[in-house]
């Protein structure tokens, strides 16, 4: 059984392999995305026994999807293979500046429709760690219910509980998604937050004080990605830490936040320091941005060791 869980939503990718408007793009790289899969899948690659909850269509993208969970080992007991329904994808558009856009056909997808029953609580307690997002939040009422649904009980039975909040205003008005992440922030040990996730929260505070402001709010461990500059680690007893990134020549960060999720959590239950999870959390979601897609570079533990011990690399400042 799986030590670590994930819910929310899968999605298939189609990136364009030139550069320009989506509308321009004559050829596309077809991969996987969807935030928490993201993560499902990387916890995998990176060692851990991750599992997988949701639902997707009985179409080919469906398939496609759990072909790939089987090829990489993540458990999907949790997945439910909705009759008719369709799974979501998304078109991701590189402008000449390297700036991504990102165009999502999600609306009526099958994880859109997840329930709180669709969790079941004998999966879950067999697990260790239970993961979701704020997307998951946000697609969806019932998806909504059933990620805070499912953190509540993860906590009840004993599990550490991780929440990225990932804030997509276009999914919801801000305000809205400010109370969701508040009631997230009552069931989560560990909190991930990106500096844009900050800026969108509470644009008018620096990324730092947002996150002394969630730490306030009861979670264990608050953790700010900063790209390339790595992260900075607050705990609720006073921990102050900021971890360099690892220099690469970067081709699409799609994803690399979410490898970065997974690489954390799978270190700390392997008993690692806070400073040495962030330090290859850091290193995972730094590889991760190499390639084009959401998981394409999402790198195996070997590789990542192999990374971390090259005599050339070394953190770069913060």
């Amino acid at each position: 059984m799986p030590d670590i869980l994930a819910l929310g939503e899968p999605l298939v990718e189609f990136a364009a392999t030139e550069r320009g408007a989506l509308g321009e793009a004559r050829t596309f790289v077809r991969g996987f995305g969807g935030d928490t899969a993201n993560f499902a899948l990387a916890a995998a690659r990176l060692g851990g026994r991750a599992g997988y909850i949701t639902r997707i269509g009985d179409d080919e993208f469906g398939r496609a999807c759990q072909a790939l969970w089987r090829r990489e080992g993540v458990d999907t007991a949790g997945v439910i293979v909705e009759p008719g329904g369709v799974t979501g994808i998304y078109f991701i558009a590189i402008d000449r500046e390297g700036r991504h856009t990102f165009t999502y056909y999600r609306a009526g997808s099958a994880a859109s429709r997840l329930q709180p029953a669709d969790v079941d609580p004998a999966y879950l307690a067999q697990a260790r760690l239970f993961h979701t997002s704020g997307i998951t939040q946000a697609i969806s009422e019932g998806a909504c219910a059933a990620a805070e649904a499912a953190m509540a009980r993860a906590r009840e039975l004993g599990l550490v509980v991780t929440y990225d909040l990932n804030v997509r205003p276009r999914l919801r008005p801000v305000a809205e998604l400010r109370g969701r992440v508040a009631a997230a922030l009552r069931w989560a040990h560990v909190v991930f937050l990106s500096t844009e996730d900050a800026g969108h929260l509470f644009p008018d505070v620096a990324p730092e004080g947002v996150v002394e402001r969630l730490v306030a709010q009861g979670p264990q461990v608050v953790v700010l990605k900063r790209g390339p500059q790595g992260c900075l680690v607050v705990t609720a007893g006073g921990e102050r830490m900021l971890v360099p990134g690892w220099p690469v020549t970067p081709v699409d960060a799609t994803g690399a936040g979410d490898a970065f999720d997974a690489a954390f959590v799978v270190e700390r239950l392997r008993g690692r320091p806070l400073e040495e999870a962030a330090r290859f959390a850091n290193a995972v979601g730094a590889l991760t941005t190499t390639s084009l897609g959401a998981t394409a570079a999402i790198p195996t533990r070997a590789a990542v060791e192999a990374f971390m011990r090259e005599p050339a690399r070394g953190g770069m400042g913060a």
